[in-house]
């Protein structure tokens, strides 16, 4: 598994909408400022949150994003999966799916599939909320 850059922006993204989450909308500028995160890569960044609902958003001079749901209601899976192509450890295995014309053939397919089941099963578990809390991971 490899989280690029735009997966790790986004979660940026989402921890600051959670830690502001009661100021309202908050401005891609502000986002930006906050975040030490160029304006033209937040923008796609936020395309693809608002497109698969994980943000709201409203123009005008009040105008801005916000979380759509609570953040203890988010899990990490969610969001690196709608910005990452792909999440599993090998270019055979996407969204789950084996696609390999030599994978009846290929030893290592059942191992690969394994470990992305078990990566996006622990992402599915940890949610913005432990993120912000850091609870979790605690003694």
């Amino acid at each position: 598994m490899n989280v690029t850059s735009k997966g790790r922006y986004a979660l940026r993204i989402m921890i600051d909408l959670a830690q502001h989450q009661d100021e309202g909308y908050i401005s891609l500028k502000t986002i930006s400022d906050r975040t030490e995160l160029s304006m033209k890569y937040l923008e796609m960044i936020v395309g693809n949150l608002k497109k698969a609902e994980l943000v709201e958003s409203t123009r005008g001079k009040e105008g801005g994003y916000k979380l759509s749901k609570t953040p203890e209601e988010y899990s990490i899976g969610e969001i690196l999966n709608c910005i990452e192509d792909n999440l599993a450890p090998v270019a055979c295995i996407k969204a789950g799916s084996i696609n390999c014309e030599k994978s009846a053939a290929c030893l290592t397919v059942p191992m690969w599939k394994e470990l992305d089941d078990i990566t996006n099963a622990y992402l599915a578990t940890v949610s913005l909320r432990d993120l912000l809390t850091g609870d979790k991971w605690k003694e």
